[in-house]
């Protein structure tokens, strides 16, 4: 299955226009007149792509572009961020040898807290900053407790931005675009 099966093609008018303008036009001077994107996720974080809400007699819980999921079994623990179409995206578990072996046992507190870590920085580093978070913990203090506290410490933002509605001109709020900056 290919990552890039949405990719955008852009075809850049006038081309001539664009190049630069030098005496010695040089072959990595002129740009290309197709620009491909291939982040399936831009929309996302412009916040314009589709969130699906479901039918009305669904479950709850489906308006989510990204979702943790923490499961526990009997000896381990795995994290993972679920998208809403491609499924698992993104996952760190103490079934990972470089994780157990720095773990007394995979599912204590401090396995909890390190998995934690280990999680965030892995969604620092794809870019994942922003996720829905449907788990509630049992009490304030408990593993799953520290382990949501140590995902948020880390950078990670357990909510995601609610969808752009389109404006139309008989619409009588205005919200501001998320991609306007306004400082």
């Amino acid at each position: 299955m290919s990552l890039f099966k949405n990719s955008v093609r852009v075809v850049i008018p006038n081309i001539k226009q664009c190049r630069l303008l030098s005496s010695t036009t040089v072959k990595n001077d002129e740009l290309s007149p197709v620009f491909t994107n291939r982040n399936p996720r831009n929309l996302e974080r412009l916040r314009i792509a589709y969130k699906p809400h479901g039918y009305y007699v669904d479950k709850k819980g489906k308006c989510f572009w990204h979702k943790l999921q923490l499961t526990r079994s009997s000896r381990h623990i795995t994290a993972s961020v679920v998208h809403f179409e491609n499924g698992e995206v993104l996952k760190a578990s103490t079934k990972e040898w470089a994780i157990k072996k720095h773990l007394y046992k995979t599912t204590d507190a401090s396995a909890y807290i390190n998995l934690a870590r280990v999680f965030a920085q892995r969604c620092m580093e794809s870019g994942l900053i922003e996720m829905r978070c449907d788990i509630k913990p049992p009490n304030d203090d408990g593993k799953i407790a520290h382990f949501l506290k140590t995902v948020e410490k880390e950078g990670i933002i357990l909510s995601e931005p609610e969808q752009y509605e389109t404006i139309y001109p008989w619409t009588r709020q205005r919200p501001e675009k998320p991609w306007d900056v306004t400082e």
